[in-house]
């Protein structure tokens, strides 16, 4: 069953440039199950990384490699608070897709 996963970062002032380039070099190849990401811009400094997964069991085997990915953008990240850190990730299965658009 499809999964996805949710990351809310929000980039330090004058770092969003750094933020968008390292994300953007980052291997996402060698996630399994990984079918898509996507990195939404959504405020002002703050953004969402959303990630489309074969299976709920294929997001949990790759955390560890997504933590080590975000390791690399962490100094540009600001701390969200409410002990938080500098992400707030939430992840699920899919109940139902409400609607896609194929190609052509």
């Amino acid at each position: 069953m499809t999964a996805f996963n949710i990351v809310r970062m929000r980039v330090k002032p004058g770092f969003e440039e750094e933020f968008r380039k390292v994300g953007s070099a980052q291997r996402r190849d060698h996630l399994e199950g990984l079918r898509s990401a996507h990195l939404v811009k959504t405020g002002e400094r703050t953004y969402h990384f959303i990630g489309e997964w074969d299976s709920m069991e294929q997001l949990v085997a790759a955390r560890p490699l997504m933590i080590k990915n975000l390791d690399a953008s962490r100094p540009f990240l600001e701390d969200l608070g409410e002990e938080k850190g500098v992400t707030d990730a939430v992840s699920g299965e899919e109940v139902v897709e409400l609607f896609r658009r194929l190609p052509g």
